[in-house]
């Protein structure tokens, strides 16, 4: 019975090693990352667009960002993608609701999640947020990527090209975590519209080699 036990639990250690029963950990420390998992909704339940709170026709234009998540062969669509934005609000703060809990106290309210449909496109449709008060970070969404078989990271943020705090040394650092992340907004007439392809695996750090 000893031997046995011991055969088992060298097993476990041997699947442990070898990655089985885990998730590789990839993209290095991602504060906030596990936000993604606080979604309302199941993550096989989820649509491929999404209309963030305050999202609304009345008044300022809102923001359509759509596109195409792609493999890391930079062509193939790749379906079952969740993402999760966040933002702050047209003053440049997180708010959050009163009853709010979890990562929505840090995040604010204005987030959301989508999971990308079969051919890879996802859609959500938010108010512009504001850059941070008395700061020179320019005006910013926050995206969290959770592929299947792999922990959750992050990748550059959506900004604005029209942004003027958007200056060229600032866009010199940008890392291109999954693509460029610079937006150029179309005016449709009821909203603003712009598209960002992302590329599953670029630039993030201990990505696996063959995904």
């Amino acid at each position: 019975m000893k031997h046995q036990a011991l055969m088992f639990l060298t097993t476990l250690l041997a699947l442990s090693l070898n990655g089985y029963g885990q998730q590789p950990p990839v993209g290095g420390p991602c504060e906030g990352c596990e936000a993604i998992h606080e979604s309302p909704v199941p993550f096989d339940k989820l649509a491929s667009f999404v209309k963030l709170p305050d999202a609304t026709w009345a008044g300022k234009k809102p923001l359509g960002i759509n596109g195409i998540v792609y493999k890391a062969d930079g062509k193939t669509p790749a379906p079952n993608v969740i993402l999760y934005v966040y933002h702050t609000d047209e003053a440049g703060q997180y708010v959050a609701k009163k009853d709010a809990t979890g990562w929505e106290r840090r995040h604010g309210s204005l987030r959301g999640w989508m999971r990308t449909n079969e051919k890879g496109e996802y859609k959500f449709v938010t108010p512009r947020p504001a850059p941070y008060p008395s700061r020179t970070d320019p005006a910013h969404i926050h995206i969290t990527v959770k592929e299947p078989g792999l922990t959750e990271y992050y990748i550059d943020e959506f900004v604005f090209d029209d942004d003027p705090l958007l200056t060229a040394d600032h866009r010199r650092k940008l890392a291109n975590r999954g693509g460029s992340g610079i937006l150029k907004l179309k005016d449709v007439g009821n909203m603003y519209k712009a598209e960002r392809p992302i590329y599953l695996g670029r630039n993030i750090p201990n990505y696996p080699a063959a995904q």
